[in-house]
């Protein structure tokens, strides 16, 4: 069967790699014999003839395909990049310094003179502004104008004191190889720019370094695209096996541009495909390689029905399950009843496979799966909450609002980043911006009240349910001149007040709800950072009754143990 179906798959061979893959070839049969003996050994008799064209025919010779793609290749582009630079904040209330010379003030003036900043060295001599490392991360798949969060660091010798309230000024982020005692840098890959929160504001250690570093939340945006890639194994590498393994690929996976279908895979070299993540894996871009990794490369044909079968036992087995689930995934709408089967076991695990893979062709019988494990197992909850996320059908919105009223805050939370990252999110949840700083969401909730504070991706405060009203019998003085105090001809209200060095004074008399406490942070000229701050001194002094969490999101990357299996009648016997 797979001897006729064989040229069916190799006849996708674009016409440019089949004329590449022939000059190529000839040219190295004709060097080669010409290293062995000169010229005139293309005249030597009929035993040379035949080696030579022995050769000739080895190197036209067409691999046999592999069963599954991962078989022949492995990926390229999964590995995070690391960019850095430098970066000036400005915004500092007299507690930035003078820039000690180094080679980052060195990078920084550079920059800041190749795009015209008059008088640099003036500007990182005052003490409202402050010199700072910057790094950022680029994800595999990741497009320009995708936004990511900048880590602030500042260098090893500095006279900055505390870098609250400070903005970071628009800096570049390169990709930096040392490479024979020189650093090389890449071209441009993020430009960033947002208010500072610093890592003192969140956290309640007495490190004095914690001033001195930070974070701007969804602060840079990649400038570069970046694809991931297919490298076939030295056995392998052939234009048509290249072709043939692209075409497999883009059968499962394409996309419509405008009025075009268009597949993700491309064969750019006879050991080289060029992939591009397809919009249903845009987040998970993992997910998406283990998939194209399990594909089959033969079209299918009367042999699927019997790996449908095959399968179909090896997701009923716990060891075998994860990836039977990805090869059926990637047999797309054949397997689905296979996958409907799988929902019916008793098994936690075994449907949370099945559930996740029906996910990722937009089935909604994923949907109850996914928010039971979500919901119950921990180990799932990260990866049944990403597809979630992704299923377009409205029933997903409706499953995920079910979470939003779970005891465990780690799931409101998570179903809460999975709704506001959905394309239709915005219209069930609605956010009040409170300047140009943060967003602050109430989410109704019949679990106990709590109130997250972001760390990643954006600067926003989560109430859910509503929290008791703060009790301050006196008075409240939090960092960087925000006090909280009651009134005492007001009862249930609070006067917040800002002093700062060189400023007028700002007050603002607000209800003790939180919701009100943070609106008047915000109306004396308080910052994200100047409500985590006060959030935080708040809970430490017992005047927040409730629970604060910072960025309590689902971890990624969690074992799930077994339980024991059941003992034998024989065994209970012993």
């Amino acid at each position: 069967m797979r001897g006729r179906q064989l040229p069916l798959v190799f006849d996708l061979v674009p016409p440019h790699l089949l004329k590449l893959r022939a000059v190529t070839v000839g040219l190295l049969v004709l060097f080669g014999v010409m290293g062995l003996g000169g010229c005139s050994s293309l005249w030597n008799g009929d035993s040379e003839d035949g080696e030579r064209d022995a050769r000739l025919r080895e190197l036209l010779k067409v691999p046999a395909p592999p069963d599954l793609i991962r078989d022949a290749a492995i990926t390229q582009g999964m590995h995070t990049i690391q960019v850095d630079g430098v970066a000036a904040v400005n915004g500092l209330s007299g507690t930035g310094g003078a820039a000690i010379p180094s080679v980052y003030r060195d990078q920084l003036l550079e920059e800041m003179r190749r795009h015209d900043v008059p008088d640099p060295n003036h500007f990182l001599e005052l003490n409202d502004t402050a010199l700072v490392r910057v790094r950022s991360f680029v994800p595999p798949g990741a497009r320009r104008g995708d936004p990511v969060d900048l880590r602030i660091l500042s260098p090893p010798r500095t006279e900055t004191k505390d870098l609250h309230g400070g903005w970071v000024m628009e800096n570049r982020l390169r990709h930096q190889q040392m490479l024979q005692s020189s650093v090389r840098q890449s071209e441009v890959m993020v430009v960033g720019t947002g208010p500072l929160l610093t890592r003192a504001d969140h956290d309640p250690s007495a490190d004095e370094a914690y001033c001195l570093e930070g974070v701007v939340l969804g602060g840079g945006r990649i400038q570069v695209d970046r694809k991931l890639g297919l490298i076939l194994r030295p056995e392998y590498q052939h234009v048509k096996m290249a072709a043939a393994i692209a075409a497999a690929i883009n059968r499962r996976f394409y996309f419509f541009d405008g009025t075009t279908r268009r597949g993700i895979a491309k064969a750019i070299e006879d050991d080289y495909i060029e992939i591009e993540t397809h919009p249903r894996y845009r987040g998970n871009e993992a997910r998406m390689v283990a998939v194209i990794h399990a594909l089959g490369v033969a079209p299918e044909s009367s042999a699927t029905q019997e790996r449908l079968l095959e399968l179909a036992s090896r997701l009923a087995e716990p060891a075998t399950a994860s990836d039977a689930a990805l090869q059926l995934e990637g047999l797309g709408e054949s397997a689905i009843p296979t996958l409907l089967e799988g929902l019916q076991s008793s098994n936690p695990e075994l449907r949370f496979y099945a559930a996740e893979a029906l996910a990722y062709l937009d089935r909604t019988e994923a949907i109850e799966p996914l928010v039971e494990a979500a919901r119950d197992v921990a180990a799932f909850r990260h990866p049944a909450l990403l597809a979630l996320q992704g299923i377009e059908q409205h029933l997903a919105i409706d499953g995920l609002s079910r979470l939003l009223q779970e005891p465990s805050l780690e799931t409101r939370y998570g179903a809460f980043c999975a709704i506001r990252r959905r394309p239709d999110g915005r219209q069930h949840l609605t956010a009040e911006a409170l300047g140009d700083s943060f967003r602050l969401y109430e989410i109704p909730s019949d679990a106990l009240p709590a109130i997250v504070v972001s760390l990643k991706e954006h600067p926003e405060i989560v109430v859910f349910g509503t929290p008791q009203p703060m009790q301050i019998s006196t008075f409240l003085m939090g960092p960087h001149g925000v006090m909280l105090k009651s009134d005492p001809k007001q009862p249930g209200m609070l006067r917040v007040s800002r002093f700062q060095a060189g400023k007028d004074d700002m007050r603002a008399t607000v209800a003790s709800d939180i919701r009100s406490v943070i609106q008047g942070i915000a109306a004396v000229g308080g910052g994200y950072g100047d409500v985590v701050a006060v959030l935080r001194e708040a809970k430490e002094k017992g005047f927040l009754k409730d629970q604060l969490a910072i960025n309590p999101l689902p971890k990624s990357l969690r074992t799930y143990f077994r339980e024991d299996p059941p003992e034998s009648e024989e065994d209970e016997m012993l």
